[in-house]
């Protein structure tokens, strides 16, 4: 599709009129909105299952990662008939977001310049419990990604402790994702509390090197544990969403070995090697969707942390 301006095509039975397909997304490395349409033709059979029945927030980028952008949670009203939309009510209005289910949906998002996927942590069948809990892993200014690798090791070995599997992956950015699956069983609120708790196993553990200190200020030198990404309505760059940087990371599945030998960069996948990856090794994440981690210990029962405190294997510190 490079080099053309618009095309009308038909993805399973939809039409789309496809525009402004030669406008540069990447303009350093000469990625275009075609690039970007042809990446989630290539990548929708693993992108799909995460954010099936998802509701997403639309980041737009309609003039490339050098221009303006905006973040768009309503379904705007010129969208195609068969996008499918679910209420969710927030305080004092209901917004109706973009459930991404099939192909078509999905590229129409990519012409809107819809360029990173963000989604729920949580489905529409359970929308007020989440299936999915975040460590979002934030270097402050001066941090190097080693030491986030290094911290997310140490997240690693303290979930281990109490049975809890965390499932690693780049952020695209400079920092790490940890997802934790999750029985949709406990309230935003109540796996927030439990993250927090978990949070502050680790921070007790290495606090030269880990801070749950909101003010960017005071995050020098440190990793920042995001547990706070667990609320309710909050969303994050997913599995294989293209970033707005230079190079077009994506955000990319890690083994805990590459975590460990310390062989992956921030910018290590982008939307033109991620496919290759995925085709050699295979989707990272497959076995997310039927892990179901418990955290109920952590919602009731304050110990755990002088008990995890204690079982941390220090070494790594």
């Amino acid at each position: 599709m490079s080099g053309i301006k618009r095309e009308i095509v038909e993805i399973q039975g939809k039409v789309l009129t496809l525009t402004n397909l030669d406008k540069l997304f990447w303009p350093e490395a000469g990625i275009t909105k075609a690039h970007l349409i042809k990446y989630y033709l290539n990548m929708a059979p693993y992108i799909l299952p995460y954010i099936y029945n998802r509701p997403l927030v639309m980041k737009r980028y309609p003039d490339g990662i050098k221009g303006d952008y905006f973040y768009q949670k309503e379904c705007p009203s010129y969208a195609p008939r068969w996008v499918e939309t679910y209420p969710v009510k927030h305080t004092g209005k209901i917004i109706n977001y973009i459930i991404c289910n099939d192909l078509p949906t999905l590229i129409w998002l990519a012409n809107q310049g819809c360029l990173e996927i963000h989604a729920w942590l949580s489905r529409v069948e359970d929308i007020d419990y989440p299936d999915l809990a975040v460590f979002d892993l934030d270097p402050g200014e001066g941090v190097a990604f080693d030491e986030v690798l290094k911290v997310a090791l140490l997240v690693r070995n303290m979930l281990e402790e109490f049975g809890i599997t965390g499932f690693p992956k780049t952020s695209g950015s400079s920092g790490m994702h940890i997802f934790i699956p999750l029985a949709a069983k406990h309230t935003f609120a109540e796996v927030t509390e439990a993250m927090k708790r978990l949070a502050e196993i680790i921070v007790r553990a290495y606090p030269g090197g880990v801070t749950l200190e909101r003010s960017i200020a005071r995050r020098k030198g440190k990793v920042y544990l995001d547990y706070l990404q667990n609320g309710r309505g909050k969303t994050m760059a997913f599995t294989y969403s293209p970033r707005p940087l230079a190079g077009a990371p994506v955000s990319a599945p890690l083994t805990w070995t590459e975590v460990e030998g310390n062989l992956v960069r921030p910018d290590s996948f982008n939307i033109m090697n991620i496919i290759d990856r995925v085709e050699k090794i295979g989707d990272l994440f497959a076995k997310l969707p039927a892990s179901k981690n418990r955290i109920d210990l952590f919602i009731k029962n304050n110990r755990l942390q002088i008990l995890g405190a204690n079982t941390i294997n220090s070494e790594l510190i």
